[in-house]
């Protein structure tokens, strides 16, 4: 058991890396922290941004190798649609008009940065 709760730190730990990588690499783009780790019933979203006048709601996924599949594909339909309903939960509270992008930041274990623009 204490094995498994081990396991669940450091999955998060690295998850919250893969996010501030992911928050870093954008700002250097240009982009705006709006929020990070909005949570709400319908899901969590990793990264409000703004780019321009655009609201920007990036999911980051971060894979140490693609022996199981890429981070990319590991952005499923089901994962899409909690993502959307988190989305639009957040623009219910905030009650913005403006334009929205939903992208993807998938790193991988070598570092590499694979920013997806309208991903879906």
């Amino acid at each position: 058991m204490l094995g498994s709760i081990k396991e669940k730190a450091a999955h998060l730990v690295r998850g919250k890396n893969a996010e501030g990588q992911a928050q870093d690499f954008l700002v250097g783009k240009g982009l705006k922290l709006v929020s990070r780790n909005y949570r709400c019933k319908q899901g969590e979203l990793d990264l409000i941004m703004n780019d321009g006048r655009t609201l920007v709601i990036v999911e980051v996924r971060y894979r140490k190798s693609d022996v199981y599949g890429s981070a990319l594909e590991s952005v499923t339909a089901s994962k899409q649609a909690k993502i959307i309903a988190a989305t639009q939960h957040y623009l219910s509270t905030i009650r913005r008009d403006c334009p929205l992008r939903f992208d993807v930041v998938a790193i991988s274990g070598n570092g590499s940065i694979n920013w997806i623009k309208n991903a879906f």
